[in-house]
């Protein structure tokens, strides 16, 4: 069953961005990030995540590459506890040079007790026309500068 939502989603993703400008496009696929890490989304993620990929956390506290964060989502997808309850994203602003592509904005990543506002900026990189994530760079943004 996952698979076949999987793929619908895959198709769904597809048949849309052909309606979409490039910056659309890069758009739907970041928040497409987003919910297959709330969902701990395998599949997503090797699919999306370039071999290179970097994840710089708040203020360098952990580095992560590719291996890593599809381990974090195979482990809760093989039962650890994960207590992130929602991501959502706003603001984001696009910008499109070349093969290369710059979504940043903020997250709101409820985790409980209160939820934490990151500034994000994702690189991605046009390989053999799909897009790829490359680098992500998460900020947390202390609660007395949430305006």
């Amino acid at each position: 069953m996952k698979s076949i939502l999987l793929t619908f989603f895959f198709f769904s993703v597809h048949f849309f961005s052909h309606s979409q400008n490039p910056e659309q496009k890069l758009l739907s696929l970041d928040l497409g990030w987003e919910k297959a890490l709330l969902e701990s989304d395998v599949a997503f993620l090797e699919n999306l995540l370039a071999d290179e990929f970097v994840w710089v956390h708040n203020h360098a506290s952990q580095i992560d590459g590719k291996e890593a964060a599809v381990s974090r989502a195979k482990r809760i997808q093989a039962g650890q506890k994960d207590d992130t309850r929602n991501r959502s994203s706003r603001d984001q602003q696009v910008i499109i040079l070349g093969e290369t592509g710059v979504v940043s904005g903020f997250t709101v990543v409820d985790r409980g007790p209160s939820p934490v506002r990151y500034h994000f900026m994702r690189t991605y990189t046009r390989v053999n026309g799909e897009w790829r994530l490359l680098a992500n760079h998460t900020m947390a943004i202390p609660e007395e500068d949430v305006k």
